[in-house]
């Protein structure tokens, strides 16, 4: 842990236990991406250095966070009912704090809405300053005042934060930070500051001990892996990070997200074939199959040049799987433009897609465009291409139909007493096994294909 954060958190922990006593409970709700969760663990880690302990219900907690997200304005309604909830609570027990952050918190209409409609939310910090917040506790215990930190973009000060993570076989490391991509329908650039690529040393010593730990899955994140070594001092770039990654010895996966088009190169795609560690799967979102409507989304790269990336990869690696996310109804975007969508869908034949119907984001060049066609035509549309990926997720998955998959085991249903894993390519697979197989790899064949979910049998050794 960073020195400089014990003497924060021991005050902070000392302001804790005069308020609450010993071991109170933090409730932590986290909205969105990997990013997001990956925040929330570090968010933890702090909380429970303060003292806390944790609990799945606000109502026995004493502090109450929600790590918010930006990108549809559905998650923020929800954020905004969840707090709104909270008020009966809070005038029951006055000595509880409640708090927000995230990306959410970034954007000055959502801050000033919290500060004067919400005026029994205590605290209120940014993306950039999760590292304040033994800080803000204090404030806030001490001086009985709320506390509000937005644009706080200190992202050096992110080293070594304590993390509490939420599972023991599955381990989210941030690679970088921020976007300077500016999509014109994207928020993220406004609400976590430019990229800033972490060094490699501190990714590659992170990595290795979540392996030494007995963690089987590692996730890179960023918002635009690919374009990993900006601002670093030595020359380094995404496929020698992963190159340098694959070196450490254990048993283990390592996957990445989210790798954007104009950025993905053939070299990426050398080092994932020639990997011991990588699974020949990348999530590689295209967001549109039309080149106007990419060009009106500031995607940087055209119809052509996604399909001669799939062509790349798939040479170097013929079992190669994606997926990806794709915008239905951009403003301006026409059904006979959706229709090209469809017609890329069906050439690259993804095994999972994250389909969204568009959303406008106040304060991105997208919200002030004109936007003709209707939510009902939008909807349409949206039931169109889940019909289309259903009948090709079932394509995929039945030519999986005898095959043996190397599964990580990530839970087991309590209902149905089956197990759940993950193929390399990004299938789940349910199979029958005992609950102590869960957090491991385990051999499994596969029987059956129920539309796009796999059913199986374990393969003893």
């Amino acid at each position: 842990m960073d020195q400089t954060l014990a003497g924060p958190l021991g005050q902070a922990g000392q302001a804790v236990r005069d308020r609450w006593g010993e071991r109170p409970l933090a409730f932590v709700r986290t909205y969105g991406c990997q990013q997001n969760v990956a925040d929330g663990e570090k968010i933890k880690g702090l909380l429970e250095q303060m003292g806390f302990g944790f609990t799945e219900s606000p109502e026995d907690a004493s502090f109450v966070l929600f790590n918010t997200c930006a990108v549809r304005e559905h998650a923020e309604d929800r954020v905004f009912g969840n707090v709104g909830a909270l008020k009966n609570q809070k005038r029951r027990r006055p000595d509880m704090v409640i708090a927000v952050c995230g990306c959410m918190t970034e954007q000055a209409q959502a801050a000033d809405r919290l500060r004067k409609s919400f005026p029994f939310v205590d605290m209120v910090f940014g993306t950039g300053a999760i590292h304040r917040l033994p800080e803000l506790m204090l404030d806030v215990l001490t001086q009985s005042k709320r506390a509000f930190l937005q644009g706080c973009q200190e992202e050096a000060r992110l080293e070594g934060l304590p993390i509490r993570r939420d599972g023991k076989s599955r381990a989210w490391v941030t690679a970088m930070y921020g976007c300077d991509n500016f999509c014109s329908y994207c928020i993220v650039p406004y609400v976590r500051g430019r990229e800033k690529s972490r060094e490699p040393g501190a990714v590659l010593a992170e990595c290795q001990g979540l392996v030494e730990a007995g963690y089987k899955e590692i996730t890179l994140l960023g918002q635009n892996v690919n374009s990993y070594g900006k601002g670093l001092s030595s020359p380094t770039n995404f496929a020698g990070l992963l190159r340098d990654l694959d070196k450490i010895p254990g048993d283990y996966r390592i996957r990445f997200m989210t790798s954007h088009p104009k950025d993905a190169s053939e070299e990426l795609f050398q080092v994932m074939a020639e990997s011991r560690h990588i699974p020949r799967h990348i999530h590689l979102p295209f967001q549109s199959g039309n080149d106007r409507v990419l060009s009106e989304m500031n995607r940087r790269y055209t119809r052509e040049k996604y399909l001669s990336l799939i062509q790349a990869a798939r040479r170097l690696m013929p079992d190669i799987t994606f997926t990806s996310d794709v915008i239905v109804g951009f403003p301006g975007e026409t059904y006979q433009e959706f229709q090209d969508t469809l017609s890329l869908i069906r050439e690259v034949e993804f095994v999972n897609l994250f389909t969204f119907i568009y959303s406008p984001r106040a304060g991105t060049k997208a919200a002030g465009m004109p936007d003709p066609i209707s939510h009902k035509e939008k909807t349409e549309w949206f039931a169109e291409l889940l019909r289309v990926q259903e009948e090709i997720a079932a394509r995929n998955c039945q030519k999986l139909v005898g095959s043996r998959q190397r599964v990580l085991v990530e839970s087991r249903n309590e209902k149905t007493g089956l197990l759940q894993g993950r193929t390399p390519g990004s299938l789940t697979v349910d199979f029958p096994g005992g609950p102590e197989k869960v957090g491991g790899f385990a051999q499994v064949e596969v029987t059956e294909a129920r539309g796009w979910a796999l059913r199986g049998v374990e393969i003893k050794a």
